[in-house]
């Protein structure tokens, strides 16, 4: 039965389904074929949407689309520029601090580059930068924002992996910092050998002083979240909506340049791109649901248990498993499908589930950096009007602090799990 799911999924891929529908259509053929209960098929769809932690995906998919609508990105953007100086790659280094940044609004590697990925690339080529280098380092700075709080993939991967979603919100803290220092690294290196240009701002302290002015009602939205989070304040859905009424009254009454316009328009960004990644969300628990009929979990468990009972040889197996994954699957679609299956035994085998969560989300963002379905690979095609191949070529290099960054996070428990254990005593 599961032989027969998956190879209808995968021919459904390859004539070109989108992946929902490839989900839902090969789950529904295989439960009519088999004689399982039809009704099932609206039972488990409807009952997987039937979460608390699964109402913070619109609410922060709204805050993000609200933020970047009133025009604060400019306003961080230029602030960094200030602060970090005229050094060679200075610029691109402030690509990397700015996407730290807005991740503590954005929740999702593709709002990030849709709301800085323009401003960053035509700062960097205005000043000489290669465009296939300045969309390389927009896309693997773009990989902060899944693992930084607030995490759309983390949310949903909580859910599906009954993981308490706000542990492991602040477990992904120190992982997107160690991604930041590994970039800025990179970065430095590549200006030292390249002779990277300088910026030409001229900061002066009341030229900072202005812009932190300005840019403080922004920079405010992630300390309020996390501050939230940690605190225990809130839960992952509460500070959701914290964050879009925050939004709301920093548009209407700080900066005015929200307009009732701007925010129905982000009500309809919102609404489409959230019933994209719902309609997945209740298309897998159906592929899944069968796959568990079949007891594909416990065999995988089985599987795994006997290549080695070593947890770190486990998580090495799985990267490479994830990597290869994220190349051809889209990472929503990647989460509820092998997240049941692999994590009850890699708990089994001593694989702490906060550091399992940020592996499995790190993994699968990098997978947003691959072809052929590498989604931030087109979506920077798009924004920079460039040819994908150009893209992937500027990309190549950053692939190097990225795996780096998850060697570190795999074989470090630490990495993960220190936060959490700090705060959620």
């Amino acid at each position: 039965m599961s032989l027969v799911l998956v190879l209808l999924f995968i021919f459904c891929l390859l004539i070109g389904v989108p992946i929902a529908v490839a989900l839902g259509l090969a789950s529904s053929v295989v439960i009519v074929a088999f004689g399982l209960p039809i009704n099932v098929l609206a039972q488990r769809a409807v009952n997987s949407l039937d979460t608390t932690p699964l109402l913070a995906v619109p609410l922060f998919i709204l805050a993000a689309s609200l933020l970047n609508a009133m025009g604060v990105t400019t306003h961080i953007f230029d602030l960094v520029r200030l602060l970090v100086g005229r050094f060679r790659g200075a610029v691109a280094q402030v690509s990397i601090l700015v996407s730290l940044i807005f991740s503590g609004v954005s929740g999702a590697a593709l709002a990030d580059i849709g709301a800085l990925g323009k401003i960053q690339i035509d700062q960097m080529t205005a000043q000489g930068y290669k465009k296939n280098f300045a969309a390389g380092i927009t896309i693997a700075a773009a990989t902060i924002g899944p693992i930084f709080p607030p995490s759309i993939p983390i949310i949903i991967y909580a859910s599906v992996a009954n993981v308490s979603a706000v542990q492991l919100l602040i477990a992904g803290i120190v992982p997107a910092v160690l991604i930041t220092i590994f970039l800025m690294i990179q970065v430095a290196i590549v200006a030292r050998i390249y002779d990277l240009p300088r910026d030409t701002v001229s900061p002066s302290l009341r030229a900072v002083a202005r812009k932190a002015l300005v840019s403080i009602p922004a920079l405010l939205a992630p300390i309020l979240l996390i501050g939230g989070l940690i605190s225990g304040y809130f839960g992952p859905t509460e500070v959701a909506g914290v964050t879009v009424a925050y939004a709301l009254f920093i548009g209407f009454c700080v900066y005015r340049t929200l307009t009732p316009r701007a925010v129905l328009e982000s009500l309809k960004e919102t609404a489409e791109a959230t019933a994209g990644v719902l309609f997945i969300v209740s298309t897998a628990a159906l592929f899944a649901w069968v796959l568990t009929l079949d007891q594909v979990p416990a065999k995988a468990g089985a599987f795994l248990l006997g290549l080695s009972d070593d947890p770190f040889v486990l998580l090495l197996l799985l990267n490479v498993l994830l990597l290869v994954v994220g190349m051809v699957l889209e990472s929503i679609a990647a989460i509820l499908i092998i997240a049941p299956i692999v994590a009850p035994a890699m708990h089994a085998a001593g694989v702490d589930p906060l550091q399992l969560g940020i592996v499995f989300v790190l993994n699968l963002m990098i997978g947003l950096l691959t072809p052929p379905i590498g989604m931030s690979l087109y979506m920077v095609a798009i924004v920079a009007k460039m040819p994908v191949h150009s893209v992937i070529r500027g990309v190549l290099p950053f692939f190097i602090p990225l795996l780096l960054s998850l060697l570190v996070v795999s074989a470090v428990p630490a990495v993960s799990t220190m936060l959490p254990k700090l705060f959620m005593q």
